[in-house]
């Protein structure tokens, strides 16, 4: 087995930058279940979060596989920006919605054919997100292999959807959205725009994400060891996420104090 390449460990915000927090919830927040309703997010986790959000001017977003729906009831309905199924959904951080439109009948032969799908490999749990549908594999093939020909066979018959393979999950999604375009179209807006965005992932799926990082100057951090990737930068896993996001609050609080002592001495000396 090819051995992953060590990334460095990612950088902290410099004295000058305004950054722009784009994170990636399961495998990157939060530890894997063997069910996706049985994550579990710690006090200690949605208080940083809750932290770290105006700390950065409320340039923080969740951008995950999940809809917004789930993803609200994770976190206690927060405020922050949020893009769900893979930017199918987006939640601006101003409360305006977007969504997909889909056509009725395509999405309801989706959903005939993932339960044909499912009746015939009983080793697969299938997960409706309303605009697309997740197939989790509980084999022990690594490869999935059994999942994976099914599914491609399956899409094939759905030419207005795509496959979006992820860990131990195959997704059909409508075509043409992807994390990385849900990175842009919230950077295209306040308060994200002209600040430096800062991808933090784990999957296949955030490669779109890192992508979009890259391409305006930012920073990628892949989650994990899984190659080849486009990241720049390398976390092992949530918890050291959280730790590095604790040290990021830690340098944004230290900023924005010194900011305000400077503005308090201004003041005084007019």
């Amino acid at each position: 087995m090819p051995v992953s390449t060590p990334l460095p460990a990612p950088p902290l915000p410099g004295a000058h930058e305004t950054w722009a927090l784009f994170l990636d919830v399961d495998g990157s927040l939060l530890e894997f279940a063997d069910r996706p309703e049985r994550v579990h997010v710690s006090r200690t986790l949605a208080k940083l979060l809750a932290e770290l959000h105006p700390a950065l001017g409320g340039a923080l977003a969740l951008v995950s596989g999940r809809p917004i729906a789930d993803l609200q009831r994770l976190f206690g309905n927060p405020r922050w920006a949020m893009a769900g199924v893979h930017g199918l959904q987006l939640r601006h951080a101003d409360g305006a919605r977007r969504e997909i439109e889909l056509d009725p009948a395509a999405r309801q032969k989706l959903r005939q054919a993932s339960d044909v799908l499912v009746q015939r490999l009983p080793q697969v749990l299938l997960e409706d997100k309303g605009v697309a549908i997740a197939l989790h594999d509980r084999s022990t093939d690594p490869a999935m292999r059994a999942l994976r020909e099914a599914a491609e066979a399956l899409v094939r018959e759905l030419p207005d959807y795509e496959l979006q393979p992820g860990h131990r999950v195959i997704e059909i999604k409508p075509a043409g959205m992807d994390k990385g375009k849900a990175v842009t179209e919230l950077l295209s807006r306040a308060p994200f725009h002209g600040r430096m965005p800062v991808y933090v992932g784990d999957d296949f799926t955030d490669e779109h994400g890192f992508a979009a990082a890259n391409l305006e100057n930012g920073i990628s951090i892949r989650v994990g060891s899984r190659e080849p990737s486009l990241a720049q930068y390398g976390l092992p896993g949530p918890a050291s996420v959280q730790a590095w996001l604790a040290r990021v609050l830690h340098v944004l609080g230290v900023t924005t104090h010194a900011q305000q002592s400077g503005e308090r001495r201004q003041h005084g000396s007019i």
